[in-house]
């Protein structure tokens, strides 16, 4: 299956192409950045390397969509989300509370 044209990287003044918003470099800055001024604080504290263990293991488990995957197409997992928030009490590390999701379904 073909792929979409590259695109201009949405970082100001970067002239590189890429297939997702920001290349490779300029991803990495943009994440900080949201991690900094954009993620509430209390919610941060969930994401250390507890989450990073237990995310890459779910993954593993579930490498595709699983809203994608019923409906018969194979779309490599790109998040995982929770299914109860952990601000309504959800467990952040159970598996039974995660879902792994493409970008797609995720927003």
């Amino acid at each position: 299956m073909p792929y979409k044209p590259k695109k201009q990287c949405g970082y100001p003044g970067c002239p590189r192409l890429t297939h997702g918003k920001y290349c490779e470099e300029h991803e990495h800055v943009m994440n900080k950045r949201y991690e900094k001024y954009e993620r509430d604080p209390a919610t941060k504290k969930n994401y250390g390397s507890q989450w990073r263990k237990v995310r890459k293991a779910y993954v593993e488990a579930h490498p595709f969509c699983e809203l994608c995957f019923e409906e018969g197409v194979m779309t490599p997992t790109e998040h995982v989300h929770h299914k109860k928030p952990i601000a309504e009490g959800g467990d952040p590390f159970s598996f039974e509370n995660l879902q792994s999701l493409c970008r797609q379904h995720h927003s």
